[in-house]
Formats: C-alpha cells, sequence, structure tokens
C-alpha cells in the first residue's frame, strides 16, 4: 500500500477526506517543526506515532501511522506483512512500558526480510513508547537511531511520547468524531469550553452562541457520547482526544 505524503497537522489535511476510512493509513509528513526541535533534546533518525483509541485502528493493526520513515520501507514492510511477523511489535502490544528491539530480539528471532529491510534502509534500534488506556495498549510512538538510546533519553522520550501521539492523532479523532459520532464543531468547541469549569453563560461568551444553543450543544453532544451528565461528557470527550 503506498504511503501518501500528508500531514495531518496541516489545518486543511482532512478537508477532502469523507470518513475515517478514506484517510490514507500510511503517511509520510516529512520535515515537521515539532519533531525537529524533539530532535534536539534527544537525537534520532526517525520517528513513527501509531494507532487510534478507536475500534480496528489500535497499534499493531497498521491501520493508522504517521512517521518520517523512509516511505519505501513502510511500502515493503506491509505488503510483505512483516507487520504480522515482527517480534517487536507483538512486545509492544503486550507491554505497558517502553520495549527496546534489542532487547525483544535476544528471545525471539526476527525474520530474515525484516532485518533485510532494517540493513537497506537504516532502521536500527526501534524504541518504542507504548500509549495506553487503562492497561489497553491502543497507540504507539517509537523511534530509531544508528546507536541504541541511553536510559536517560529513554526516560525523556517517554516523558513527551503522549503529547507528541495526541498531536497527532487529534485532529484525526475529531474528524472521525464528526464523521461516525456526528459530533458537530458547535458540540466539541462547547465540550472544550465546558472543560474548562465555565457555566453555560460563560461558555455563550467565549463561543458566542446563545445561551439555549450552548445547552442544546452540550445535551446532543452528551447523548452522543453515551454519557449520563454534562461531567460525564467532558470526561469521555477527554478521554477520547476530542478535547484538549
Amino acid at each position: 500500500m503506498p504511503v501518501s505524503a500528508l500531514s495531518v497537522l496541516d489545518p486543511e489535511a482532512l478537508d477532502e477526506y469523507i470518513d475515517l476510512r478514506s484517510v490514507p493509513k500510511h503517511r509520510y509528513f516529512g520535515r515537521n517543526d515539532m519533531i525537529d526541535r524533539l530532535r534536539k533534546a534527544v537525537p534520532f533518525d526517525y520517528i513513527f506515532i501509531s494507532g487510534l483509541d478507536v475500534d480496528h485502528y489500535r497499534f499493531g493493526q497498521g491501520y493508522s501511522i504517521d512517521t518520517d520513515l523512509p516511505p519505501a520501507f513502510v511500502e515493503a514492510y506491509m505488503d510483505d506483512e512483516v507487520l504480522r511477523q515482527d517480534p517487536f511489535i507483538k512486545a509492544t502490544k503486550a507491554s505497558g512500558t517502553v520495549v527496546t528491539e534489542s532487547e525483544v530480539y535476544k528471545d525471539h528471532e526476527p525474520p530474515q526480510r525484516l532485518l533485510y529491510l532494517q540493513r537497506t534502509f537504516g532502521v536500527h534500534n526501534r524504541t518504542i513508547v507504548p500509549v495506553l488506556r487503562d492497561s489497553t495498549v491502543y497507540g504507539a510512538v517509537g523511534f530509531t537511531r544508528m546507536t541504541s538510546f541511553d536510559a536517560d533519553e529513554i526516560a525523556f522520550l517517554s516523558l513527551v511520547s503522549e503529547s507528541i501521539h495526541t498531536a497527532f492523532t487529534k485532529p484525526l479523532l475529531e474528524r472521525f468524531a464528526a464523521d461516525q459520532m456526528r459530533l458537530t464543531k458547535g458540540e466539541i468547541a462547547c465540550l472544550a469550553q465546558a472543560s474548562l469549569g465555565l457555566t453555560s453563560e460563560g461558555i455563550a461568551k467565549a463561543t458566542g452562541y446563545q445561551v439555549e444553543t450552548v445547552n442544546s450543544y452540550i445535551k446532543s453532544a452528551t447523548k452522543k457520547l453515551g454519557a449520563s451528565n454534562r461531567t460525564h461528557a467532558i470526561a469521555e470527550a477527554i478521554r477520547r482526544r476530542l478535547i484538549g
């Protein structure tokens, strides 16, 4: 499957897609200011952000990857179904902590096709920070480098990875909410303001909506999220990364 030159962080990047299924699954974002700044703190060769907290899109299923890995590597990895044989991915799905490729390879021999692709494209020492909800690994941020990461570098990457994952997946989750759950921009905006502790009157001032409209939006959003009340709806929206 070809890798798309699409950065979901661009404001209008997802405008042309009608639903989550139509968005390219594998996206090459090239140069990115946020990633470049992260590299200054901990140098690395490549990064990949994978998985959404959505059924069928969780980490390890290959349905949502944003990366600056060489597109030819990703295409070969997916087309040859290396994902299904990769012990590193299996280990990460079962772990709630950072996983390093070298540790996994000590106990599980990688397929020769994977080793060939890694040598060919310079993808070495993969290190993955899993992103969890409760005990479920639904996402991950991975880094590669010719030399291994030390303990301090891994500790720093662990601190920032969930924020990186959220930054890249939030546009998709917002679009998914609008398409699949039919949450409108107004409903999301009102929930976001409500999460700051504002009353309906305060939300109305912040958004420009009438108070009656605010209450209507929050009521309908609460129903769509399967929540029992406003507080529950805010918690669900935060859990689903629909609001910050």
